[in-house]
């Protein structure tokens, strides 16, 4: 499986597998047609593969990047509560499917999937779709959770290109966007985990394109996660919000909608 086209991203980190890696985690490595390493590497971010998955790490530091679904924070808000914003946000209770053109690490799709819903994953970054089908691999073996993962299904590959190519086929209700936005100046109001993210992915992406493929393909809303105090994706203002303390979403209508409203 090769790359897709035009990425907005930094190098590729390649995969170093120690000696208890799986088969399925060095068959997942060659699905994303990652580069392998025969060492660690001695800077920059690589996978790191072994009998617990795959982890992206920088050289030098303890830190790593692992998903997991069935623990931290994500058994927090599935056990103890949260989502709650983002819920009202999808009007989970019509029971929509939603399309997450922006998976990354997949925390918002298991948070909608935990919520009932039937949601379709897009990620076009090879090392982090790697990451994210390791971490819903995993997520399909572990009892407690595996119903939400069968709810999850994922699609590697450039969104626009993705939606525009599944539209004639299916439409979702919902599209639900969160895209990168830009790291913040002080390194230190920025978790360890998401320097590494941003240092792999950067933070440039089509918004125009992604948001107005969003808007020609959903049924009934589009949901565009930000900031609180954020800017509107690529300038463009929606019709209502719903605001959180330190986040907000932002709800466009679908062209179809927009044009009957005329």
């Amino acid at each position: 499986m090769s790359a897709p086209k035009d990425l907005h991203t930094h190098a590729i980190p390649a995969v170093y597998f120690s000696d208890t890696a799986t088969e399925n985690v060095r068959r997942l490595a060659q699905q994303f047609d990652l580069p392998t390493l025969p060492c660690p590497p001695d800077s920059g971010e690589y996978l790191f593969a072994d009998a617990e998955g795959v982890s992206l790490c920088r050289a030098g530091e303890k830190g790593r990047v692992r998903i997991d679904f069935g623990g931290g924070a994500a058994q927090y808000r599935r056990t103890k509560g949260g989502g709650e914003l983002i819920a009202k946000a999808v009007n989970h209770t019509a029971k929509p499917t939603v399309w997450d053109c922006t998976g990354g690490l997949g925390r918002d799709s298991f948070v909608l999937a935990s919520l009932g819903l039937n949601v379709h994953t897009f990620e076009q970054h090879p090392a982090v779709a790697c990451l994210l089908a390791d971490g819903l691999e995993r997520a399909l073996q572990e009892p407690e959770i595996q119903d939400i993962a069968r709810r999850i299904t994922f699609h590697y590959g450039n969104a626009v290109e993705l939606v525009r190519e599944l539209a004639p086929q299916s439409r979702p209700d919902i599209v639900y966007l969160d895209p990168m936005y830009p790291e913040r100046q002080k390194s230190a109001a920025v978790k360890k985990e998401m320097a590494y993210f941003h240092s792999v992915v950067g933070a440039a992406q089509e918004e125009a394109e992604l948001l107005a493929a969003a808007r020609a393909v959903a049924k009934k809303r589009v949901v565009v996660k930000r900031p609180r105090l954020g800017e509107f994706l690529n300038g463009e203002k929606p019709a209502y919000q719903y605001t959180g303390k330190s986040t907000r979403f932002d709800v466009y209508l679908p062209v179809h909608q927009v044009k009957d409203g005329e």
